[in-house]
């Protein structure tokens, strides 16, 4: 018997021995490729990137995982005690090993001989969520021993569940518990009741099988076990039990939320972004603020909307979507549910029709109604140019089972729309830095992600005109100089082929003032203004405004604006009309904080120079002037220096005589419409193109710059009375008016260097006392026209004492 037992002792002393020497062996041989510990304390998890407007508001998040870590002192007790009753409740006694659960898992081995469960605890999954890979085997299961003894060694358990809880998957792209809280039950974990965080710890284990969206069975059985092992485990009391188990299911899905509609400047921040950063970009926990307000965007975003839908309804109704006659109602909701809402306009089938309206059936399984006034505009669509008769009743617009579109109203009514078929894109900058404050580019991103504010290259028209003007003023010529608004032709003799180049309304006025020109919008003498300064001059001037050459035309049809150009470049270009003639850059992003709130980027652009800044010496003739290079993407870094100073690029004097003449288009020309809006500090132009392919109005004061370009994508017609103020101007205007709203008037500051003169309307020069129907003109004080009384009288034009071999500097053709 003695025998048998000293036996059995050594057995087990040499069991013991070999278990200790293989499990020293596995660590001599697996310790020297085990990872750092130390590497947990500075890690870094994945999180997305978040793009805000400048008043904080979030626009965008970009990246595959969503997580927003959280530390360890802001977890709620009520979620760690779910979590280790369902994980690993001995968490807190065990050195990262637990030899129960690992000697469970063995058991289950030889039992079934298949690796059912790995007896991990917490720290086990934090060493192989961070350093592992999830293969099941033997080899990986030692390493993932060895590395949760020497992360209880190195960390604390509050860093160790810190790091658990901000890793793990949770199902829905969810990584960590606070974006899990976030996207079942759209709150912070801290907010949860004890039911809804019992749910969320039971999806470490399976975040697919105990998902409460996609099996919300067996999720409730998941969370009612936690809740039990609770209340065993002493962590609640039995009324907290049974309250939380009487507790709905109530998850559902929340996306992150975007507190302001700017899709297109978020693509653009995340471009940009990626420019600088890579494909971390998306990974690292960059936090975006672009210089785009909240409100200004969402002014923008109604305007751009509301213009397109009011050009889109005097042209009529295309018809429904698709008709859908016959169906049920679960049939036409299982359609809807193909349809998505396209700028604020919501898909919806019409299920009832009546004298007073229709009723229409939306995605949500409502049924409401649409008002006959709102469905009057409805004419049969024939043409761009022709629309049927007029409806008399709901019935000759709509029938039952047609699939439409209406649109929320302020007042929680449904009005009748359409998806509009012409696209529009708004930019709107502040001149004395070019900071983008708000950009739309299209009715809708869903429906199109090009936008139209920085891709899409038209004709600008006559809103071009202005560049060529200032070019005019800076050579010498006034805004009282006189060109002849005749017929001129043009001959190509090697193609044989002639240009008659005409105004809008084929009428010719003859010899006419600059500023009334400008106004009045007369195509024939912007052709002799370019004319007469030259075409090599025009191109270097109107380069300047930050305008690629190779997209300018070598030939006199620029003065008509048969450029190719982008609503962004022509908006910088009016900045230099704006601001007093400085070139800034357009920018949009303002900061870059890392994760951790650290400021990595601001933005610095060059700026205009206020007071006894402004001291850039004048460049009336075109010369070169040196460029203040805005900051470049991927050049990190803080702005501790002052602001650069922009570059002067045309006589501040020049710019300030434009912005009087631009003042008139608005007070008595192509842009009256904006008098509507009861400012005196507006200036602006219209432009349309051949067959009102391209409606344009750019426009500003000291504030805002802004240009709105509408048209189709693939060009044609936007109908027979349709131009720059009765599509584009609408939509400025709205904007405009809703941004100045309760703001002071505010023009640019007048510069020293200007004369203001009574002016003979027939002769452009100085009047005498008594000459009739004079009136005030401004110069700049070298080229203010000599007076009346240097002339000899009736040698000129008919009806003028100008002589006409002293008309320069404008020939009079």
């Amino acid at each position: 018997m003695m025998r048998l037992l000293k036996f059995f002792c050594w057995s087990c002393v040499a069991i013991f021995c070999g278990l200790l020497l293989s499990l020293s062996g596995a660590f001599l041989y697996l310790s020297p490729s085990l990872p750092s510990v130390e590497s947990l304390r500075s890690i870094q998890l994945q999180i997305p990137l978040r793009v805000f407007s400048s008043d904080g508001k979030l626009i965008a998040e970009f990246g595959e995982m969503r997580r927003s870590p959280i530390a360890f002192s802001d977890i709620p007790s009520d979620f760690t005690h779910a979590l280790l009753a369902a994980e690993d409740d001995n968490f807190a006694n065990h050195y990262g090993v637990d030899v129960k659960s690992l000697m469970r898992a063995a058991t289950q081995i030889l039992k079934s001989g298949q690796i059912q469960t790995g007896g991990s605890t917490i720290t086990m999954q934090v060493a192989k969520n961070f350093f592992l890979t999830s293969e099941r085997s033997f080899s990986r299961k030692i390493n993932e021993i060895l590395l949760a003894l020497q992360i209880e060694r190195e960390l604390s358990k509050d860093e160790i569940l810190e790091l658990y809880v901000n890793k793990i998957y949770l199902g829905n792209r969810a990584y960590g518990i606070e974006a899990a809280a976030q996207v079942y039950y759209g709150k912070s974990i801290t907010q949860l009741s004890l039911s809804q965080m019992a749910m969320i710890a039971g999806l470490p284990k399976a975040p697919s099988r105990f998902n409460p969206l996609a099996n919300p069975a067996r999720a409730k059985e998941r969370r009612d076990w936690i809740l039990g092992r609770m209340r065993l485990l002493g962590r609640i009391d039995q009324a907290r039990y049974e309250a939380a188990l009487a507790e709905p299911i109530n998850a559902s899905y929340h996306v992150p939320t975007p507190e302001v509609a700017a899709p297109y400047v978020a693509e653009m921040a995340r471009a940009e972004m990626v420019g600088r950063y890579g494909s971390d970009a998306y990974t690292e926990g960059f936090n975006v603020t672009t210089t785009v307000p909240s409100d200004l965007q969402q002014m923008a975003n109604t305007a751009l909307r509301e213009g397109l839908i009011s050009y889109d309804q005097r042209h009529g109704y295309r018809g429904p979507i698709s008709r859908l006659p016959g169906m049920t109602k679960e049939t036409w909701l299982t359609e809807l549910a193909k349809q998505i809402s396209l700028g604020g306009l919501e898909p919806a089938v019409v299920t009832q029709v009546e004298k007073s309206g229709i009723l229409v059936l939306l995605r949500n399984g409502k049924e409401e109604a649409v008002a006959w006034d709102s469905m009057k505009w409805a004419r049969p669509f024939l043409n761009t140019n022709s629309l049927g008769p007029r409806p008399q009743q709901p019935a000759d617009v709509t029938q039952i089972g047609d699939l439409i579109r209406v649109q929320r109203q302020a007042d929680g009514t449904l009005r009748f729309v359409q998806l509009p078929a012409a696209q529009s894109a708004l930019v709107s900058l502040d001149p004395q830095d070019g900071a983008i404050r708000a950009l739309v580019g299209g009715f809708s991103f869903e429906q199109s992600n090009y936008n139209r504010a920085v891709q899409a290259k038209r004709q600008p028209g006559s809103s071009f005109k202005p560049f060529i003007y200032s070019a005019a003023l800076d050579s010498g010529y006034t805004a009282a100089s006189l060109v002849n608004d005749a017929p001129i032709v043009f001959v190509d003799e090697y193609l044989d082929q002639e240009w008659r180049p005409k105004n809008d309304n084929n009428t010719f006025l003859g010899p006419i003032r600059l500023r009334e020109a400008l106004y009045k919008s007369r195509n024939l003498v912007s052709i002799r203004l370019l004319q007469a300064i030259g075409i090599d001059y025009a191109l270097n001037y109107v380069s300047r405004f930050g305008f690629n050459k190779q997209d300018l035309p070598r030939n006199l049809s620029l003065s008509l604006g048969t450029a190719n150009l982008t609503p962004m470049e022509i908006a910088s270009g009016w900045s230099v009309f704006a601001n007093g003639g400085y070139k800034t850059q357009p920018y949009l992003i303002q900061r870059i904080d890392d994760r951790h709130g650290k400021t990595l980027f601001v933005a610095n652009p060059p700026t205009v120079p206020s007071g006894e800044r402004k001291n850039a010496p004048e460049n009336p003739q075109g010369e070169e002037l040196t460029t203040v290079a805005h900051p470049q993407p991927g050049s990190e870094g803080l702005a501790s220096e002052a602001p650069a100073v922009a570059e002067q690029i045309i006589d501040e004097r020049t710019a300030y005589i434009m912005t009087s003449m631009l003042q008139d288009v608005i007070k008595r020309g192509t842009g009256r419409r904006a008098m509507a809006l009861g400012r005196n500090d507006l200036a602006g132009k219209t432009g349309t193109t051949n067959e009102s392919k391209d409606s344009w109005f750019s426009g500003y004061n000291a504030d805002y710059v802004t240009t709105v370009w509408a048209g189709f994508d693939q060009p044609e017609s936007l109908g027979r009375n349709e131009y720059g103020g009765t599509v584009a101007l609408p939509i400025w205007m709205n904007f405009m008016g809703a941004a100045l709203k309760d703001k002071p008037n505010h023009l640019p500051e007048e510069p020293a260097g200007l004369l203001t003169l009574r002016i003979d309307p027939h002769s452009g020069r100085a009047a005498t006392p008594g000459t009739a129907d004079a009136y005030f003109e401004l110069f700049k004080s070298e080229d203010s026209p000599p007076p009346m009384s240097e002339l000899d009288p009736g040698l000129g034009i008919p009806g003028s004492p100008l002589p006409a071999d002293e008309a320069a500097p404008i020939d009079l053709f």
